[in-house]
């Protein structure tokens, strides 16, 4: 317990130190882009500027995807920041119950992506990624996940269309860092290098 107290109160301070920084969130910041699109660097990111981050959270008790929806929109009430599933499919759900936030859609070529999603998830299966792409597992669904992603990005490109400055797109595989991530939220550039996390070598 006192080790628990002491981890918290480390975190604690950290947070705060870091919004003294680069200030407190302004808006809540919505990551709605699919896993293995840089999900991860894009938390990691955000944390180091101070806004607190969630991410995948379990599916226990939660038996519909509209028993998912539900809980997201509670939880997304205690936290500044979100990515990873199922956060990207309930975009129009977040936007109208949290105007005036910030989306970011993670792209990655749909080839490259389908083979990260395949060494990393294998044979797997579980119940979110089956509400999210019909197929519980990528292995032998190969169409189906890669045209679940490419009409994803349409449908929240055309959506935000006329918003730019509620959204953007980001693509961590072809560079986008810092500089476009601080001009469009509205903070200082960090001195360290974007982190590039959970990548196949890191996990090999």
């Amino acid at each position: 317990m006192f080790h628990k107290s002491r981890q918290t109160l480390k975190h604690s301070l950290a947070l705060e130190l870091r919004r003294l920084r680069y200030g407190r969130p302004e808006q809540k910041v919505f990551c709605i882009g699919f896993q293995k699109t840089g999900t991860t660097s894009l938390q990691y990111a955000l944390s180091l500027m101070g806004y607190r981050v969630a991410g995948i959270f379990s599916l226990k008790g939660i038996e519909t995807p509209e028993d998912m929806r539900d809980h997201a929109l509670e939880l997304a009430k205690k936290f500044d920041a979100f990515a990873d599933n199922p956060w990207p499919v309930l975009f129009k759900e977040l936007d109208a119950a949290f105007p005036g936030s910030k989306f970011i859609l993670t792209t990655r070529d749909p080839d490259k992506w389908f083979d990260s999603a395949i060494k990393h998830f294998g044979q797997s299966v579980t119940k979110m990624r089956f509400w999210l792409y019909g197929a519980s597992s990528p292995r032998g669904h190969e169409a189906a996940y890669k045209a679940r992603l490419v009409d994803h990005a349409a449908e929240v490109r055309a959506y935000f269309e006329d918003r730019p400055d509620d959204f953007m797109e980001f693509d961590v595989a072809q560079g986008d860092g810092w500089e476009k991530l601080c001009a469009f939220l509205g903070k200082p550039v960090p001195k360290r290098p974007f982190p590039r996390l959970n990548t196949a070598k890191m996990r090999s």
